[in-house]
């Protein structure tokens, strides 16, 4: 069942990404963050009252930093999304995976001082393979766009996909503080909103759009209805293949997108861009794979 939860969670996002597209023209980047956190942050109020879950927390910090860096990605990936193709924008996001493992292999490099008594760490070859097959795929989506702003969009795209990767890593490390997922959500939709709020009036307030206005709604219920179905979907997988399983299933998301791009907004990608995306989806599910191999290790010598 979790592995539904995730596709419909796939959908959503790229639901989500289509009223992007169709509301660009009316209204700026944060007044769509804006909306689309208010409106979330109402349905997980409600959904935490539901669940007896108190929002109050013991972790403001935490949930402060996981908010700015989920704002930056969520605004970079509207960005992305309104000057590149759907598809092509949607795979920036995707390369979380790709950037934790650069992560990983940069911080253990990092934390090593030279001594006797401790040697250098064994580079993880596979994962630096996984790192650079997946920027080889980023080189190949970008040679059709390189011209103009959509090459400056791309650059946006690939920061934004590096900030999620470090929001995805804060939301682990309040999990294990036993932090609900209702509430993380619920606290990144408030910094959405406030975020938008106070930087809606420097990018400028657009005019009332009329009936362009209610993309707005199914804009923030699909960006709320993706992240309670993702939450559903991790929570219910009970192990780590299961995880796995889950977490692979979140490239559905690129079959969504594409039927989307080509029914909705006629774009159509040239082939080197479609095998630059499956060399990111291969690289970032290889990543997880071996992350997940690597874990039980980590956790016999700790």
């Amino acid at each position: 069942m979790q592995a539904l939860w995730m596709v419909l969670a796939a959908f959503f996002f790229a639901s989500m990404g289509v009223c992007v597209k169709l509301a660009a023209p009316w209204f700026t980047t944060f007044e769509m963050v804006f909306w689309r956190g208010l409106i979330s942050m109402v349905m997980l109020w409600w959904l935490a009252r539901r669940q007896g879950v108190s929002l109050a927390t013991r972790y403001p910090g935490m949930h402060a930093w996981r908010s700015f860096i989920g704002v930056t990605s969520l605004g970079a990936s509207f960005y992305a999304i309104i000057y590149l193709p759907l598809p092509t924008a949607m795979t920036f996001g995707y390369m979380s995976s790709v950037w934790i493992a650069a992560f990983i292999v940069g911080g253990a490099m990092l934390m090593w001082r030279p001594s006797g008594e401790h040697p250098r760490p064994p580079v993880p070859l596979s994962l630096v393979a996984c790192v650079l097959l997946g920027f080889v795929g980023v080189v190949m989506m970008l040679r059709p766009t390189v011209d103009g702003h959509q090459g400056f969009a791309a650059v946006v795209g690939l920061l934004g996909g590096m900030c999620a990767a470090l929001a995805y890593m804060q939301v682990v490390a309040l999990s294990r503080l036993g932090e609900p997922e209702t509430r993380t959500v619920f606290y990144f939709a408030l910094g959405c909103t406030l975020t938008g709020a106070l930087i809606m009036p420097v990018t400028g307030v657009s005019p009332f759009a009329g009936w362009h206005a209610l993309w707005l709604l199914p804009l923030g219920l699909f960006a709320a209805g993706g992240q309670l179905c993702m939450t559903m979907a991790f929570s219910r997988a009970s192990s780590t293949r299961g995880t796995l399983l889950v977490a692979n299933l979140q490239y559905s998301g690129l079959i969504f997108a594409s039927i989307y791009s080509m029914l909705v907004f006629g774009d159509y990608l040239p082939l080197g861009a479609w095998l630059g995306m499956a060399l990111i989806v291969a690289s970032a599910i290889a990543a997880g794979v071996l992350r997940a191999r690597a874990a039980p290790l980590t956790a016999k010598t700790t």
